[in-house]
């Protein structure tokens, strides 16, 4: 089977992404996997070449992912020239690196809603750079959801065998806690059920996790578990899913790395990250689903202290873009259900 295209959009110029599209593209792991096309600024990546125990690797300019020179040792570079190198700074929060990373994901999604692409691996960007660029959106899955039309997309991380859909995000944990409501439950449920489905796995029940400690004890200390949840449980069955909870949010993600749950629902951002983390930083993936396209991406950010050394380690921008290849095409077969 040929190897798909991965759109790699280069992420904030300052950050480490410029080093990690490198390391990760010009290796042979990403290699034998998918044929990865960079969306980027050529000289931010000739830049990145001259920092410290950086690899040997050749820049080669393409302007159709048909063009590229698919082998370890190349980076296949769809240049934007969108970044003034008089006045770019490493490691520093900059309007234009914010403007150009949300160009480059543009681009990305561009490639893959015209079928030259067959998924997106994204890189670090940074919130305080997209805010100065005059960039709307407070991060990848809302410009991705804007960009492809879709209103509220799911977010999913994935390690090992631990998969984690996230009920509230970029919320205060006071803003997550009133969002958490059984219509909302039962609606992410099944449409985190239909994302599993295109991805292809299949294989025991979805739980959902419990908001308070042990489940509020009945309403001891806590009562949302009674209100919302059960009932969110309760009828999800009632409609045919296998669904159970709430289950102890101290147990329930355990459980699941050991195969008892195929996913879990998280109801806030950290309840979940803290959880994925924890098993493995580097090699926990994020993935946005219920959209026309598959976007996978490391799950760190821009990392300014360490730009410009060399030290980023591309273990997380290996696994994104394995990720993307193994699930793209049974995930862009299944696009109708989206």
């Amino acid at each position: 089977m040929d190897r798909p295209i991965i759109a790699v959009p280069m992420g904030d110029p300052a950050g480490v992404g410029p080093e990690i599209v490198i390391r990760a593209l010009s290796g042979q792991t990403v290699n034998d996997a998918a044929k990865c096309v960079c969306l980027g600024d050529a000289r931010v990546l000739e830049r990145a070449l001259r920092y410290p125990k950086m690899p040997r690797a050749e820049i080669k300019l393409i302007t159709d992912p048909a063009d590229g020179d698919y082998r370890p040792g190349a980076v296949n570079v769809m240049d934007l020239k969108n970044v003034d190198m008089d006045s770019f700074r490493v490691g520093e929060v900059s309007g234009m690196c914010g403007r150009a990373a949300y160009e480059y994901i543009a681009a990305g999604v561009d490639l893959c809603l015209s079928g030259r692409a067959l998924a997106a691996a994204t890189t670090p960007i940074n919130k305080e750079s997209l805010r100065a660029g005059g960039v709307p959106y407070i991060g990848h899955t809302e410009i991705f959801g804007a960009l492809t039309g879709t209103p509220d997309p799911l977010t999913m991380f994935e390690v090992r065998s631990l998969r984690v859909f996230f009920l509230t995000r970029h919320l205060s944990l006071r803003d997550a806690i009133d969002g958490v409501r059984r219509e909302r439950i039962v609606d992410y449920v099944i449409r985190c059920e239909r994302e599993l489905e295109r991805l292809g796995v299949k294989g025991g029940p979805f739980a959902v996790a419990g908001l308070n400690p042990h489940c509020g004890e009945h309403g001891l200390f806590g009562d949302e578990e009674v209100r919302e949840v059960a009932p969110a449980v309760e009828e999800l069955r009632g409609l045919g899913y296998e669904a159970e909870g709430p289950v102890g949010a101290d147990s329930v993600f355990w459980q699941a790395l050991q195969g008892k749950y195929r996913a879990v629902l998280s109801l806030y951002h950290d309840q979940g990250h803290i959880a994925a983390k924890t098993v493995d930083f580097y090699r926990t993936i994020s993935l946005t689903l219920g959209m026309p396209i598959l976007r996978t991406s490391v799950d760190h950010g821009t990392a300014f202290d360490a730009a410009g050394s060399g030290s980023a380690s591309a273990v997380s921008m290996e696994e994104a873009i394995l990720a993307a290849a193994k699930y793209a095409p049974s995930y862009s077969r299944g696009a109708g259900h989206g």
